[in-house]
């Protein structure tokens, strides 16, 4: 992995925008074209290999949490749990994930799991393809996000029941509702039907127990951009455990696990001799150099980073109520003050691509940049 500084495109910012791309830059850039990553096919392959592999040590950890009972670590509400294991047992409809990897050396750790609502999907199938043809449209790029929702949009289409596939995400968020539209482009691509509905627009029929739209027709699909932990405590939420047209919301409910922190230490001790794993604990002290992870937290909050006795860097916000977890501590490369995690897609429970995000600290936060990468 190489990292290249480059000249941005001459209006750069409407190439983007035509793409329907409209929060490239906040009070930074987000989307960052002044430097790219350079990949061998050889690491690309490797990284592609990791990701199909630990796909399916995290389905086994999914498996094991339900057979041994273990959603005390989650901080799950009880009464949900019957619910997931219904969505598994079911196998309930799921179209995406994104790891989130160290990658320095040859060597390759997985830091977490985003597995309920991940973003950067739009930048990552779309946006950084576009750039690759300006740059240097002979390269290629580990990027098959765009075929392969569409292509399983379509083998899910037999599983959903007949209907409208809703999409909804939050009202006020540009980068969830883009996201969400790219979703629910592939999907119309796919030949299914579909409608755009916020969340905060979801409604509740008392008398018959259904989900209904803006337009009090039912909802028995949906995709949501919006987090399973936060559903869970909403009263609002708990009307799926009696919605007698059961729903099928992707991801599906036993994403709740995937998506939590807590599965890492369940990975570590089931699979100790997988390469692509960190030591991971529920406990503290069991390690020297280590991250101090909630087990729910979003965009880099409540992190510490200990080495030894020190602290490397800590950020502060709202998460850390439900608990902690304590992973072994693999600091990100440093290219010159700029640390790259690479977010590796599934879609279809296949590898799919890759983006980058890059930050100025070793924690990725809200501040970090897209940037984009190619094969040699």
């Amino acid at each position: 992995m190489k990292r290249h500084t480059l000249h941005p495109r001459n209006n750069w910012q409407k190439e983007v925008e035509k793409l329907g791309f409209g929060f490239h830059t906040t009070n930074v850039p987000y989307w960052d074209e002044s430097a790219c990553y350079e990949f061998s096919m050889n690491e690309i392959l490797f990284i592609e290999k990791a990701s199909a592999e630990l796909w399916d040590l995290c389905l086994g950890a999914v498996q094991h949490v339900m057979d041994n009972n273990l959603y005390h670590h989650f901080a799950i509400p009880e009464a949900f749990i019957p619910y997931i294991e219904k969505t598994w047992m079911e196998d309930h409809p799921a179209i995406y994930g994104r790891y989130d990897f160290c990658y320095q050396e040859g060597n390759l750790k997985l830091l977490e799991f985003n597995a309920d609502t991940p973003t950067s999907l739009y930048e990552a199938g779309i946006i950084q393809w576009f750039w690759l043809q300006d740059f240097d449209k002979s390269k290629d790029q580990f990027n098959s996000v765009h075929e392969k929702l569409i292509a399983y949009w379509k083998y899910l289409k037999a599983y959903l029941y007949p209907g409208s596939l809703h999409f909804a995400c939050v009202k006020g968020s540009l980068e969830d509702l883009t996201n969400t539209e790219y979703l629910r482009d592939c999907a119309i691509q796919a030949g299914l039907q579909t409608k755009l509905l916020f969340v905060d627009d979801i409604g509740w029929d008392q008398k018959d127990e259904i989900f209904v739209d803006m337009e009090d027709q039912p909802i028995k699909n949906i995709f949501k951009l919006y987090p399973w932990e936060w559903l869970v405590k909403e009263a609002f939420g708990t009307n799926i455990l009696t919605d007698r047209n059961k729903t099928f919301w992707i991801e599906p409910g036993w994403k709740m696990l995937l998506s939590n922190k807590a599965i890492l230490p369940i990975l570590w001790e089931l699979y100790p001799d997988c390469p692509y794993l960190l030591p991971a604990y529920f406990e503290p002290g069991r390690l020297t150099d280590y991250v101090k992870k909630p087990i729910l937290s979003r965009e880099g909050a409540n992190i510490e980073l200990v080495r030894g006795s020190s602290v490397l860097q800590s950020t502060e916000g709202e998460y850390g109520a439900e608990g902690y977890i304590y992973q072994e501590l693999c600091a990100l490369p440093d290219f010159d003050g700029n640390h790259p995690v690479l977010g590796s897609w599934i879609i279809g429970q296949e590898p799919a691509g890759m983006g980058i995000r890059e930050s100025n600290t070793l924690v990725t936060n809200n501040l970090s940049r897209f940037i984009p990468h190619y094969i040699s």
